[in-house]
């Protein structure tokens, strides 16, 4: 056994050497270069709480400030890491019946300074909240599934604030963008670039604009799945709601279809799709619907295909949503994906572009791991390849030294703190004295 898990641990670190060789070309100098390899370690080490505090601690440098001026000052492309990225995914994870989801995730914030926070809904919290709004692209192939693709949402009230702007290095050229216009942009980018899929799907935010997404889709015939509200019309001459046309089908029309594998098996629901004809559209459109059998309660699909799809193949297609939700979990608890400390939008860049490379890597190996699980056992998943990883690879380099290196670092640093804090209330009682 320890045999095994040695030749595993061999490969995960020349797995992760492939990968980080593969946007090596993206930072101008080799110091940043070693230096976003060792971030991504950090990322990869069980922290609690990640930032560049805890990263630079645990992977044996002696401050933070190389790590912060690798995410705001040093010279490398995120944007050429990102498309790296997604090569060096699809030469692992490629398949031509990849699906393409589209989602967005919130990072609760306080105060006004972080670029893009404002009070807004989130899904995290359920409510509107102070936060920062990000959305993303997953690719979900049969062996696997990771983010491929980021865009910042900044909201009008900072695209409109030049000064705001200004101060968290907003590009000139960035204006106000919906987020099915950002989900656009990263779909077709993945598209341009040759990356096989051979549906898109989103919840019903996205599914709702028809001009803004869907219309677009249809003109590259691009086949999607697309989650509509219960008030959603249904075009043609009655234009009727698409909750009011499930209530007037039968019984016998509703057939119960997997939506695919679960945690605890196959998830089965009631399924029925209804046939579209939009004026002046070609292709084939539906109106698809699911059904919960215990609770009775429905969801809406907007589908098109430019060929012939069957009802199990859309209910399997509106079932990869969930990939994207998997994705967002494993993020933020394996590899920090919301757990940045950064105000700039090069440093959520940085950020976010980083950490998809390191979720990247775990969805990679464990791809490969279940190619050869060994009997008796389920096949290593992300958390466990994380966790040993970390236990084999990254804690072992940490020693003693490092440990009191960094006390002593905290220790002075906090000290600077509390001087300037107190030199700064002895000086605001001096002012309020002499008035």
């Amino acid at each position: 056994m320890a045999a095994a898990v040695s030749v595993e641990v061999v490969r995960w670190q020349a797995l992760l050497g492939e990968g980080l060789g593969r946007v090596a070309g993206r930072f101008a100098r080799v110091e940043p270069r070693r230096r976003a390899g060792r971030f991504v370690a950090g990322l990869l080490s069980g922290l609690s709480r990640v930032n560049c505090w805890t990263i630079a601690e645990r992977v044996g440098e002696r401050t933070p400030d190389g790590m912060q001026h690798l995410l705001s000052r040093a010279s490398w492309d995120a944007d050429g890491v990102r498309d790296d990225l997604r090569g060096w995914v699809l030469e692992h994870l490629a398949d031509s019946d990849a699906v393409l989801v589209i989602d967005e995730t919130g990072d609760l914030k306080k105060g006004t300074e972080t670029v893009g926070v404002q009070r807004q809904y989130t899904g995290t919290a359920g409510r509107i909240e102070n936060s920062q709004m990000s959305v993303f692209l997953t690719y979900s192939a049969r062996r696997g599934h990771t983010l491929i693709d980021r865009e910042l949402y900044l909201p009008q009230s900072w695209a409109e604030d030049p000064v705001r702007r200004e101060r968290a290095g907003v590009p000139a050229g960035t204006g106000f963008a919906t987020k099915s216009a950002l989900a656009l942009s990263m779909i077709i980018r993945a598209l341009d670039a040759g990356t096989p899929a051979k549906w898109v799907t989103g919840d019903e935010a996205y599914g709702k604009d028809g001009a803004g997404l869907r219309d677009p889709l249809e003109t590259r015939e691009q086949a999607y799945v697309l989650a509509v509200a219960c008030d959603h019309r249904v075009p043609g001459p009655s234009n009727v709601r698409v909750d009011e046309l499930a209530g007037r089908l039968p019984k016998r029309a509703w057939q119960k279809l997997s939506a695919g594998p679960g945690a605890k098996g196959h998830r089965y629901y009631l399924w029925t799709r209804i046939r579209l004809n939009p004026a002046g559209k070609s292709g084939h459109h539906w109106a698809l619907m699911r059904r919960n059998q215990r609770t009775g309660e429905t969801a809406f699909y907007r589908c098109y295909s430019p060929h012939p799809a069957s009802l199990p193949e859309l209910a399997r297609i509106a079932g990869r949503r969930w990939t994207i939700e998997e994705t967002f979990q494993t993020g933020k608890e394996l590899t920090g994906l919301d757990q940045h400390q950064v105000r700039t939008w090069t440093s959520w860049y940085r950020w976010t572009t980083l950490v998809m490379l390191a979720h990247a890597f775990l969805a990679i190996a464990s791809a490969h791991a279940r190619a050869d699980t060994t009997p008796g056992l389920i096949s290593l998943t992300r958390n466990e390849i994380r966790h040993l990883y970390s236990k084999l690879v990254i804690e072992p380099a940490y020693t003693t030294i490092d440990t009191l290196g960094w006390s002593q670092w905290r220790r002075r640093h906090q000290h600077r703190a509390k001087t300037s804090h107190y030199q700064r209330r002895h000086q605001d009682h001096d002012l309020q004295l002499e008035y």
